[in-house]
């Protein structure tokens, strides 16, 4: 809920316990990036994102900050994009890996 995890890159909760993030970017900084950032003014990044080491979705109450810190702060190779999507759980709402993913079928695209 409150983390997104891929092969690539870890999003944390800005705002949350020292502890939690220091966990995070103890066993993989050295591997990945591990990010602390706010999706739509919420710690639930987890819950609202999904993405692979390829690209990242974004809720469409994400602001333009937070799209521009989480953009800034990723590799290059990882593509971000902010959907027009009724549905803004994403996390919830998608299940993807590096080869394919589960998608609800309520989504528009």
């Amino acid at each position: 809920m409150f983390s997104k995890l891929t092969n690539g890159y870890c999003i944390v909760a800005a705002g949350g316990s020292y502890n939690f993030y220091s966990v995070y970017e103890s066993e993989l900084g050295s591997f990945i990036p591990v990010i602390q950032a706010t999706v739509g003014g919420t710690r639930i990044v987890g819950r609202t994102t999904a993405g692979n080491k390829k690209g990242l979705l974004l809720p469409n109450n994400t602001t333009d900050n937070e799209l521009r810190h989480i953009r800034n702060s990723l590799p290059e190779t990882v593509k971000v994009v902010r959907v027009e999507e009724k549905l803004s759980a994403l996390g919830n709402c998608i299940a993807c890996n590096d080869y394919v993913a589960l998608i609800h079928p309520d989504l528009d695209k």
